[in-house]
């Protein structure tokens, strides 16, 4: 009984995220800056934040990662999390 609760709640799992994954709801706003080339998670580490842009757009991120960090090492700048914070990214 309890082997077919948990397959069956496994089952559940799986088809939610290939649900949240067929709709988009996965997808990242995030934009490509500065030096670009780095659109895959497995691409990009994390450079630092930039907080004078912390709570404003993806534009004003990456507007700000460049100032702080320069064109070359950024490649992507996000607000994420629930504070939403400005985050810079390099190439990995």
């Amino acid at each position: 009984m309890a082997k077919n609760l948990i397959n069956s709640f496994s089952f559940t799992i799986l088809l939610v995220v290939l649900l949240m994954a067929s709709t988009g709801i996965l997808k990242s706003n995030a934009q490509s800056c500065g030096a670009g080339g780095c659109t895959t998670a497995a691409s990009r580490v994390f450079l630092g934040e930039c907080p004078s842009a912390h709570g404003t757009t993806n534009a004003n991120c990456c507007t700000c990662c460049i100032g702080l960090f320069g064109s070359p090492p950024v490649c992507w700048a996000v607000i994420e999390g629930t504070d939403l914070h400005c985050h810079c990214y390099k190439k990995a």
